[in-house]
């Protein structure tokens, strides 16, 4: 077998503890090199949502999408690295299911999602009203950790379903990407968004600054696209973006019209505002309706998919929110 070609992705990130640490050194030796015995250990005492375990998990998930410069592409799939990156979904995926809650039916957890609070107080709602530009951009810079990638980690479960629901996620993942033109495809909008907000677009570029409940949110997504036994937490995962993506993108579309935003940063949330009210109806029914009607079991993962993702991104607006109305930064490093 011929040996695979270093990737050329993005630079790697710098540890922030022992366990991403030990990634990281793997990362820069030959494949099967050997990992210290007592990470797997490490693991399991870690903190699951801090930045140690949620760095080394995005580590050893990005070598499924893009992989890093100068990294062996053949780490992928290394024995070592896997048990070690099991371990830590052990960890983060108990402590998921512990704070979500018992089990609970798709519909009621759906239901809760589909009418927002009169009260609402999230992100969104801060940058609307009076959110500053600087501000937009940490959100930006810290959201590019997803939205460089829009909608690649639910493509996983494409081949995991059938008959509806197959059908309504290709539906929907066409429009994401772009519905066959490039210049359209969402990733691409919101490279454009950071252009206008004088924000580098190199995908990977903010890893460094993007804090632990940010990788939380990126983090889940691809625990569920890469493992068939969650697909139905993804699909939930994929019902909630899409439920709650429409009325947040019409307030962020405001407050970028509010601060003198470019036009194309508008455009990103703009073009969000209608194609996710058209998409919710499409995954709730079909993509979700779907499956459980060949799946009935996947009922509590769909909710738990809901549930985790609200929980996760209701933890990433508390720390925006408390680090804004205090006047700094919400990044471990200001731009």
């Amino acid at each position: 077998m011929t040996a695979a070609a270093p990737a050329a992705g993005p630079a790697l990130p710098r540890h922030r503890g022992a366990l991403s640490r030990t990634v990281l050194e793997a990362l820069t030796r030959p494949v099967g090199a050997p990992l210290p015995m007592d990470a797997t250990i490490a693991a399991a005492e870690a903190d699951p949502y801090g930045d140690d375990l949620q760095l080394a998990l995005y580590l050893c998930y990005e070598l499924h999408y893009r992989g890093f410069a100068g990294v062996d592409a053949a780490w992928e799939w290394d024995p070592g690295l896997l048990g070690l990156r099991a371990a830590l979904e052990r960890r983060f995926l108990s402590a998921l299911r512990a704070d979500t809650g018992p089990p609970r039916r798709a519909e009621e957890a759906l239901a809760e999602i589909v009418v927002e609070p009169v009260d609402g107080d999230g992100p969104s709602h801060f940058l609307k009203e009076r959110g500053e530009l600087w501000q937009f951009r940490e959100y930006a810079a810290q959201r590019s950790l997803y939205h460089l990638k829009e909608a690649d980690p639910h493509a996983w479960v494409i081949p995991r379903l059938t008959g509806r629901a197959k059908a309504a996620m290709v539906a929907v993942e066409y429009d994401e990407f772009g519905a066959g033109r490039a210049d359209r495809v969402h990733a691409r909008l919101f490279a454009d968004l950071m252009a206008d907000l004088a924000l580098d677009t190199t995908y990977g570029r903010y890893v460094d600054s993007a804090v632990a409940p940010m990788l939380t949110s990126v983090n889940l997504m691809s625990l569920y696209g890469l493992h068939r036994a969650l697909r139905g937490a993804l699909v939930g995962h994929f019902a909630a973006v899409e439920t709650t993506s429409s009325p947040g993108s019409r307030r962020l579309a405001h407050g970028l019209e509010r601060v003198g935003a470019g036009p194309a940063a508008v455009h990103f949330y703009a073009e969000h505002v209608e194609a996710d009210a058209v998409h919710e109806q499409i995954v709730r029914r079909e993509v979700v309706g779907g499956l459980l009607e060949t799946e009935p079991l996947l009922d509590e993962d769909v909710a738990f998919g809901v549930d985790a993702t609200e929980w996760a991104e209701a933890r990433l607006g508390d720390h925006l929110l408390a680090a804004w109305r205090d006047g700094r930064t919400s990044l471990r490093s200001p731009l």
